[in-house]
């Protein structure tokens, strides 16, 4: 029997061989090193996706630096001006078309990524979904019952949350601006803007901290309300006791984390293979096993009720196009209204 199950390990251990190119596994072990600038939560994502990756690959270390998207933006557009790239892979969300003008990309279509929706990959190459993020509003359970949580919009209006409700104040599709684009987005402009009015009355808190961080500011009674949260965010917390739910404010924003390779990266052959690796079913399935919402059509997440097709929750989609276009204007409303 163990005889049995040593050869079906070795035979599963094949075939997940047989999706990376030789050469590129072989230029990747000379390299021996690569490294990852991302914006996922460390213990939940990063962490677990370097080990697989090192395991898969003996020989070929990966560190990764966790950021925000604005603050890795940033960054690699500093260290490319300054013509010392340090990272070789980085993922951003609303951050990736700042990095495209300013020329520090490569074209990268994995191969491994071939079987994923057309909206989930640059037509170019340049970048590609490694998961999907839904933004929306979590409250704390012991301050709020269910029932009375806000579930629409025009709930979330309602006089009786003023000064209950925080969100980041990161200026990005994840912060205030991407709620703004959302409710315009969905009302129009003449009511969306009169909602927004109504909201920035209620003077939601803006934290100089990440989304995530916003949630365990709910989830220690600082406030019943978090604004722009991701939903798995709140249901990971959730699951191991914490105070914590999350609503479908419909529509949900959609978003991407968008996947690409640096093009002065020190490592480009590390790089590739690292990015070919997260977008394989085998990549995929470690975000999955870590409650992230995997890209791929091949792999389902773990929890169903997070992503649309098993939640029946409507959605818009930002895709990196709307938000270079649109983020300065909703920026702009932001600063006019709620600042």
């Amino acid at each position: 029997m163990r005889a049995i199950v040593v050869a079906l390990l070795l035979m599963t251990h094949a075939v997940w061989g047989a999706e990376f190119d030789p050469a590129l596994v072989d230029g990747a072990r000379k390299e021996g090193t690569a490294t990852w600038y991302t914006g996922l939560i460390v213990n939940q994502a990063a962490r677990p996706l370097a080990e697989a990756f090192q395991a898969r690959f003996p020989g070929i270390k990966l560190s990764y630096a966790r950021a925000s998207n604005t603050e890795t933006t940033l960054k690699i557009l500093n260290e490319g001006r300054a013509g010392r790239t340090a990272a070789d892979v980085f993922d951003v969300t609303s951050g990736i078309y700042v990095l495209l003008d300013a020329h520090v990309v490569a074209a990268y279509p994995p191969h491994s990524a071939a079987h994923f929706a057309p909206e989930y990959k640059d037509k170019d190459g340049y970048w590609t979904a490694s998961n999907l993020y839904f933004m929306t509003l979590c409250y704390n359970t012991n301050l709020i019952k269910p029932a009375d949580a806000p579930k629409t919009f025009e709930d979330l209006a309602s006089p009786r949350w003023a000064g209950k409700i925080a969100w980041t104040s990161e200026l990005a599709i994840t912060g205030p601006p991407g709620f703004i684009g959302n409710v315009l987005t969905t009302m129009g402009q003449d009511a969306g803007m009169a909602y927004l009015r109504r909201f920035a009355a209620l003077k939601p808190a803006a934290l100089p901290i990440s989304p995530r961080a916003v949630m365990d500011q709910v989830i220690s009674g600082e406030y019943a309300i978090g604004m722009q949260i991701y939903n798995h965010h709140a249901a990971i917390s959730a699951a191991v006791g914490a105070p914590v739910d999350w609503v479908k404010l419909e529509p949900l924003i959609g978003l991407f984390s968008l996947m690409g390779v640096l093009k002065d990266a020190p490592h480009p052959n590390a790089a590739r293979l690292f990015v070919e690796y997260v977008m394989s079913d085998e990549g995929q399935k470690v975000l999955a096993d870590n409650d992230y919402l995997p890209s791929s059509p091949t792999v389902p997440p773990r929890i169903p009720g997070l992503r649309p097709d098993g939640g029946g929750f409507k959605v818009n989609y930002i895709s990196p196009l709307m938000a270079r276009d649109e983020l300065p204007k909703w920026t702009a409303i932001y600063q006019e209204i709620f600042r």
